[in-house]
């Protein structure tokens, strides 16, 4: 046992990493992202979840922790690989900004084991992944109100001014027009709102107003921090 750790030890102070130090770098990186895939699994409240993405996060972990050690102190090498990666683009859209964060932990995680600092692996990503585990679990930061994204239209011979202020004083703290335009070759006028809702205000009677307001045509009402599109 004593000469397999002075073994291990030799292989890590060497320049460049041994073949069986690259292996078990390799298992120690997909261990850590496999953990860092479980957290976004337990942790993800959107409607967009795929099998795809938290493959993604382990494979760019693990193959970023090959990529440091191959580059580590070549410096013709690292130019090279910068050069290739720089034409890689990501080809789909990441559901939430959270996912962002995820990417750059996976990929932290590799780098950290690439750079053959085992311990600092060991401490550092079960420690960050408890902090994102606590943030998800307290719903830490939620918004205090409920606030909503209003998508409306109106013909074109509506005041909607006229229409809309009345229900925002009933039923709205805060209502904030972020645009304007025509729709229907002119026909009709779509508006945009951000709205906080006042406590106490039900959605569905908030709806039923807007739309003896403008005619009963088109309304859409998202909540945010939804994915889908207005």
């Amino acid at each position: 046992m004593n000469e397999f750790i002075t073994s291990l030890k030799d292989y890590i102070s060497l320049d460049t990493p041994h073949p069986l130090e690259v292996v078990g770098a390799m298992f120690l990186s997909f261990v850590l992202n496999l953990f860092i895939a479980t957290l976004y699994r337990n942790t993800y409240k959107g409607t967009r979840y795929t099998q795809d993405f938290v493959h993604t996060l382990i494979i760019i972990g693990t193959i970023t922790t090959i990529l440091i050690m191959v580059v580590r102190g070549n410096a013709g090498v690292a130019f090279g690989m910068f050069a290739a990666f720089s034409m890689i683009r990501f080809r789909r859209n990441l559901g939430q900004a959270r996912d962002l964060g995820f990417v750059f932990f996976a990929m932290a995680a590799g780098m950290v084991v690439g750079a053959r600092l085992y311990t600092e692996s060991l401490i550092c990503v079960p420690l960050v992944a408890g902090l994102i585990y606590v943030l998800s679990r307290t719903d830490a930061f939620a918004p205090r109100r409920a606030t909503h994204l209003l998508t409306m239209r109106m013909t074109s011979d509506m005041d909607f001014e006229d229409r809309l202020n009345p229900i925002w004083a009933d039923c709205v703290d805060r209502a904030d027009l972020t645009s304007v335009r025509s729709a229907q070759a002119g026909m009709m006028t779509e508006l945009r709102y951000g709205l906080q809702l006042k406590d106490g205000v039900k959605v569905s009677d908030l709806i039923e107003r807007l739309q003896l307001a403008c005619g009963n045509n088109r309304i859409v009402l998202t909540p945010t921090g939804s994915e889908l599109d207005v």
